[in-house]
C-alpha cells in the first residue's frame, strides 16, 4: 500500500466518523470509487464495478446515508438519472453548500462539478427557505470533443 491510499483511507474513516457512520468496507468502497472519477457517478455505474461486493439495496442505503450527511451531492444527468459527487468540506448534514455549475457532455452524458464557478445567492421572499440551486452547462466533454 503506498502513503497516498493510506491517507486517502485515513480520511474516509474521518469523514464517516465525523458524520457518526460506521467505517465499514462498504462504505469505504464507495467513497473510493466516487473519489478516483473525474466526473459523477450513477448508481447504475457504481452498481456495475461494485456489484459482486454489495447489493443494489446496500448500495442505495450507502448513497443515500452519504447524501443525507452532507458527504456526497445528487446531480441529474440529461436523462434524469442521479449521479453521485463528493461534497466540499462545507457541506453538513443538514445544509450542502455544493451550489456550483455542473457541466453535463451532451454526448457521453457525463457530469462534471465547475466548483470555481459560484451560484449567486437567491434572495427569497420572507417566511421562503430555499433548499438547493442548480445550474448545469450542456455541452462536450474534453473526451468527446477530441473525438469529433
Amino acid at each position: 500500500m503506498t502513503s497516498v491510499t493510506n491517507e486517502k483511507e485515513r480520511d474516509f474513516i474521518k469523514l464517516l466518523k465525523q458524520n457518526s457512520l460506521k467505517v465499514t468496507p462498504h462504505r469505504m468502497r464507495v467513497l473510493n470509487e466516487i473519489t478516483q472519477k473525474d466526473a459523477a457517478i450513477s448508481q447504475p455505474d457504481l452498481e456495475k464495478i461494485v456489484g459482486k461486493e454489495i447489493d443494489r439495496v446496500t448500495l442505495y442505503r450507502i448513497l443515500s446515508s452519504f447524501e443525507e450527511k452532507g458527504i456526497v451531492h445528487k446531480v441529474f444527468d440529461l436523462n434524469g438519472t442521479a449521479t453521485y459527487a463528493i461534497c466540499s468540506p462545507d457541506c453538513t448534514a443538514n445544509h450542502h453548500h455544493d451550489q456550483h455549475v455542473h457541466f453535463i457532455c451532451s454526448i457521453c452524458n457525463s457530469v462534471f462539478c465547475l466548483e470555481e464557478i459560484s451560484l449567486p445567492k437567491i434572495p427569497v421572499p420572507a417566511n421562503f427557505t430555499l433548499h438547493s440551486l442548480a445550474l448545469n452547462a450542456v455541452g462536450l466533454c474534453d473526451r468527446c470533443q477530441n473525438q469529433k
